[in-house]
């Protein structure tokens, strides 16, 4: 996840590296003294506890929370508070729901320096990425607003006069359970399908990175949503399967480990919920003779080490994967072991006529794909032969809010209007006619 705005965006939203009027808190003055769970419209204290967490400033390895985990009890206080707000929320029109979600995109960029600076404090990126996480969080709140207003069934007309309609209904409550790399913008990528296609949500951060989406749960309470919502949950696996489990929870999101991920469904399917799994995988990186080397390697090192290689579309990890180039490799290989930390990739010169064992010994996690190449026809004939979900040629780490983003093997999709599909379902409706029995 990175440039999720594309390319040609870049550098409208490129900003000047100079500290943000917020950014002194990131020199170890920040703490959290408020309570970092969310429900209700309000940020409260749980009603009980299953252990405590710390969150660390990773800079300076200082502590600037300490928080209790939500036990059971205040998971289903938390589901419970949704689902009240849902009966409200879902009965707005989808022009209704656009405004408020429109409103919550327009004070995200309001405080983009402030939410980039608390970003970057608790996850440790750059304030330059951080700032880009917020930019893409607010259009893909946009996004969905757009599709909130748009939303529509279908009329098929049925023999003899009758015929029958859908309607797209929303799930109920939707709970979305976060990963570290990217607190706020999985946040919002989660909340807004849902809430654009009238759920309601439980989100649970990592509790590496607790401390973010307390900012996006104010600021729809902000922009006009009912309290309880949007509501916050803190806490590790205890409070995961609470969520998991929950009879009430209608669909479950979650974003990390493919053995989390597996936990997770095994867990949703004892109460048949369907789930969206979107997990990291190992990315193979293609690089081509008759490419732009220079291009080539400064993707390649992009790729590699953007967010410090914490990227679920990160072409090398620390197992062996695979970059394929024919001749010449020095450019490519000087530039890796230049920045080379331990086992973290390898570099393989295979001839083309290798491709068949790079198609098809892919691993099981195959989200996303990179390749660098002129040859525009040689490149989609081998994307297309290629089992990933999304494939970057002559870039990497481009993924819009518009394109679904994922989706292939052992990943499930985001983003996208495919991604309103799976928060929200149809509903048949067969009208007229006369009804034709044995009795």
């Amino acid at each position: 996840m990175f440039l999720r705005a594309g390319v040609a965006a870049l550098s409208p939203l490129v900003r000047s590296l100079q500290p943000s009027p917020v950014a002194a808190m990131s020199t170890g003055t920040f703490v959290v003294s408020q309570p970092l769970n969310y429900r209700g419209g309000a940020r409260v204290e749980p009603a009980d506890a299953s252990g405590t967490e710390k969150a660390f400033e990773p800079a300076t390895g200082r502590v600037i929370a300490t928080f209790t985990c939500s036990g059971e009890k205040e998971v289903n206080l938390a589901v419970q508070n949704a689902k009240a707000a849902f009966k409200i929320w879902s009965k707005k029109s989808g022009m209704e729901r656009c405004r408020i979600l429109l409103e919550a995109a327009r004070i995200i960029r309001e405080r983009e320096d402030e939410i980039a600076t608390v970003e970057c404090i608790n996850n440790g990126k750059s304030i330059f990425e951080a700032r880009l996480d917020i930019d893409t969080s607010w259009q893909c709140l946009e996004y969905y607003a757009g599709l909130a207003a748009s939303m529509a069934g279908e009329h098929i007309q049925l023999p003899g006069g009758s015929f029958g309609y859908t309607r797209r209904e929303p799930l109920g409550v939707c709970v979305g359970i976060g990963a570290w790399n990217y607190p706020f913008q999985i946040a919002s990528w989660k909340s807004a399908p849902a809430l654009a296609c009238g759920n309601a949500m439980v989100f649970k951060p990592s509790p590496f990175t607790p401390v973010s989406a307390l900012l996006l749960a104010e600021i729809y309470t902000e922009a006009g949503v009912p309290p309880g919502l949007f509501n916050v949950v803190q806490g590790g696996a205890a409070t995961g399967q609470f969520l998991c489990q929950h009879h009430d929870v209608a669909k479950v999101s979650f974003t990390g480990s493919v053995p989390t991920g597996m936990k997770i469904m095994e867990m949703s399917a004892k109460g048949i919920k369907p789930v969206t799994l979107e997990l990291g995988g190992k990315s193979p990186l293609i690089i081509f003779s008759d490419c732009d080397m220079n291009n080539a390697v400064k993707g390649a090192l992009m790729a590699n080490f953007l967010t410090q290689g914490q990227v679920c579309t990160c072409p090398w990890k620390r197992k062996v994967t695979q970059i394929v180039q024919i001749i010449p490799i020095w450019p490519v290989s000087a530039a890796v072991c230049f920045f080379w930390v331990g086992r973290v990739s390898s570099v393989l010169s295979l001839p083309w006529f290798a491709r068949k064992m790079l198609l098809e010994r892919g691993p099981d996690q195959t989200p996303r794909e990179g390749s660098w190449i002129l040859d525009i026809q040689r490149a989609h004939r081998v994307v297309a032969e290629l089992q990933a979900g999304t494939c970057f040629i002559n870039n990497y780490n481009v993924s819009p809010v518009e394109l679904p983003f994922g989706g292939y093997k052992k990943s499930g999709e985001e983003l996208g209007g495919v991604n309103a599909n799976q928060v929200s379902r149809d509903r048949v409706k067969i009208g007229l006619g006369f009804v034709e029995t044995s009795f």
